[in-house]
């Protein structure tokens, strides 16, 4: 995503095609998708979309949005949302504790790159 400056390129969107693609609705809604941040609207409205099933995320989105603050980093032009307000019917597990201090210093770094 950074690479092309498509910001729609998220890996979440091409996981839901792939799993369109690939996988009929009885498999897809078996699924787990794993993932180290809650989706995004976007990706969260394509794994509505295609019907995959539950969600483990490690970090949510208002964890992030909290942690680009604290960074000084821009707000994006989308609202953050949780999964659930995006998709009904999904379990959704996530935030995982643990993880959050290893995750911001990833976005930390990432971010002082820039």
């Amino acid at each position: 995503m950074v690479e092309t400056g498509d910001r729609t390129q998220h890996p979440e969107i091409a996981l839901a095609r792939w799993a369109a693609q690939h996988l009929n609705a009885h498999e897809r809604a078996r699924a787990t998708v794993f993932t180290s941040g809650e989706h995004c609207p976007m990706c969260a409205a394509a794994h509505g979309w295609v019907g995959l099933g539950r969600i483990v995320y490690a970090h949510s989105s208002q964890q992030l949005s909290q942690w680009l603050d604290d960074l000084g980093v821009a707000a994006p032009p989308v609202h953050t949302l949780p999964f659930h307000q995006v998709v009904r019917g999904v379990s959704v597990q996530g935030p995982v504790p643990d993880l959050a201090p290893r995750l911001r210093e990833l976005h930390r770094r990432f971010h002082q790159r820039r």
